[in-house]
């Protein structure tokens, strides 16, 4: 039996022993991509709640080290020295919630890449990050199930955090044990065995799963168990340079894109699957829901985030490139992809339909080209509707028709999405969303109450229909984005089951079967190097007869009988992109 992605347990025994590299360099991303842009990104709030950062320090791993010994890269999280909690690493902050602190997570952690060549490690922000979050979420939950569980860990556990007195010490079990609850009922049910390995997570189905299953069931618990689903068709993290003007978004391409409204949507949903809080509820008036009751959404951080996500460039190829063979293969890549041409109608920037708040997006066509089908499963799962039975947002097509007592979870998503962003300007008022303000209302009114009507009334246009159901089988059809920087984001395919771009320009038989997934980087064949000397699991790919595995290297055979020449220059030219 294959174990796709089987995490190499000795590369992670000897993490801590492995030097970090000797240097680190960032590479070129525009000129407004500054050092300050770097630092805000790296550790901007965003409203992800994971648990009181005291707890966090006083867990001990399954071998007995703490979770911030070595700064988070037994996971492959990367150093973060301008973090203003020393000790957390790019992506994590400290943030206070009901006036304690808690560790929280933003978006870098899983768009912001290293990886390795001679010696040198290069820094790409917004690239997909080569880490593994389904180690940390299993460790996270062995741990305090061992505190629980353990009279003598629950001794180290409880000093560490000040708990000493009787009183205090089972208070604090209490309130670590309710804490628990809905995590391990989580994990148990959505972590996948083998797990997803370095470089990729399932996040629709952990967004999926963390609304449904944790967030809309009766309180106190609010879990409704049957509505989470093993999270097993992991996809590749996806670049985010340039991902605010494109059209759609998601690799499906379920999710419409393109300006700042849209934007939050996506990051709204984002947040809510990685521990945000949200506890909607019915209010006592008829058919009226609070959102944001309890809401941890941080929306001016969100909205900042954006900001920063559109001054992030594609990286520049940081190695020498041949003029020659750049022409060359930018005449090949031209090509009408019948002829082994990648751009016509596939990866060229072509203008896209306006939004509300942006006229010029980039067109993001959404093809089935024979990858793994694996993602769809998940798009078309139902769920009990709990708490939000019956609720909508009249007139708002897309969440104008009442949820039945089990709906698509992609609609269950979509209304607490759009009710949530709808509900914020009246909740936490103008300020937070000045940014969106100055994009969508050039001509604002004077009058606040005027104004707050008038962003509402221009967020409800914006988000008509945000979300797409999918395509009836058997169609899998997946995004096509525009290839700048694409020589950054090995492996490749949406599953990330190609570790180079060479192996990608191979007919899908004779593509690896099984490769190494780490930060060391082959700059020939662009992409993974065979042999990773650090962090890394091994992905065990599928073939074409198992296109719905998750696993699958099957599709997407376009330039695979280019000659060897033109293959070295279409290489040469996706290097210069």
């Amino acid at each position: 039996m294959k174990h796709p992605l089987t995490a190499s347990l000795a590369a992670l025994a000897a993490l801590a022993l492995t030097p970090a590299a000797a240097e680190v360099k960032f590479a070129s991303q525009g000129a407004q991509w500054t050092p300050a842009s770097r630092s805000d990104f790296y550790s901007r709030d965003q409203g992800a709640r994971i648990m009181p950062f005291a707890w966090f320090k006083a867990l001990k791993r399954p071998d007995g080290s703490g979770f911030l010994d070595d700064g988070m890269r037994h996971y492959g999280y990367l150093p973060n020295p301008d973090s203003p909690t020393p000790g957390l690493p790019v992506g994590f902050l400290t943030a206070s919630e009901n006036n304690v602190r808690t560790l929280s997570m933003t978006c870098s952690a899983c768009h912001t890449r290293q990886i390795d060549v001679e010696g040198v490690s290069w820094r790409i922000d917004g690239g997909p990050a080569l880490s593994d979050f389904q180690s940390l979420l299993a460790d996270i939950d062995s741990s305090v199930d061992t505190v629980l569980n353990n009279g003598a860990a629950f001794d180290d556990f409880a000093k560490a955090v000040g708990a000493n007195g009787e009183d205090s010490r089972k208070a604090l079990r209490e309130e670590v044990a309710n804490w628990f609850k809905p995590y391990h009922t989580l994990m148990s049910k959505a972590l996948p065995s083998p797990g997803w390995g370095v470089g990729r997570a399932d996040a629709v189905s952990m967004i999926f799963n963390r609304v449904a299953g944790l967030d809309i069931g009766q309180p106190p618990t609010r879990i409704i168990e049957g509505n989470i689903a093993p999270a097993n068709a992991p996809v590749r993290y996806p670049f985010i340079w340039k991902a605010p003007v494109q059209d759609t978004t998601q690799w499906p391409g379920f999710a419409r894109n393109g300006d700042d409204i849209l934007g939050l949507a996506r990051n709204v949903g984002e947040v809510y699957g990685v521990f945000g809080v949200y506890h909607p509820t019915q209010s006592i008036l008829p058919n009226i829901t609070n959102f944001l009751n309890d809401s941890s959404l941080n929306f001016a951080g969100l909205q900042q985030l954006e900001i920063l996500l559109k001054q992030i460039e594609p990286p520049k190829w940081p190695f020498a490139l041949d003029a020659a063979l750049v022409a060359k293969g930018d005449q090949i890549f031209h090509r009408s992809p019948k002829d082994g041409g990648c751009a016509k109608g596939c990866h060229e920037v072509a203008t896209g339909p306006a939004r509300v708040c942006n006229p010029d997006t980039w067109r993001t066509p959404i093809q089935d080209v024979g990858t793994d089908s694996k993602e769809y499963s998940v798009l078309g799962r139902d769920a009990d509707t709990g708490v939000l039975e019956g609720a909508s947002i009249p007139l708002l097509p897309g969440v104008d028709k009442p949820l039945k007592p089990r709906d698509k979870i992609i609609t269950i998503l979509g209304l607490s999405v759009i009710g949530s962003i709808l509900e914020a300007p009246l909740h936490f008022g103008l300020d937070v969303f000045r940014p969106i303000a100055e994009e969508c209302l050039p001509l604002r009114p004077a009058r606040p109450l005027a104004l707050k009507l008038a962003l509402v009334e221009k967020l409800r246009q914006g988000l008509k229909n945000v979300y797409k159901k999918p395509d009836a089988a058997p169609s899998f059809a997946y995004e096509s984005r525009v290839m700048r920087g694409i020589w950054a984001a090995a492996p490749y395919l949406h599953n990330g089951s190609v570790p180079t771009l060479s192996d990608l320009l191979k007919p899908a038989a004779e593509r690896p079967a099984s490769f190494k997934v780490g930060p060391a980087y082959d700059i020939e064949k662009v992409g993974l190097a065979a042999e990773q000397p650090g962090l890394n699991s091994t992905y065990a790919a599928d073939d074409c007869a198992k296109r719905d595995s998750g696993n699958s290297r099957c599709g997407h055979e376009f330039g695979v009988k280019l000659s060897p020449e033109e293959k070295k220059a279409l290489l040469e030219y996706l290097k210069s992109l």
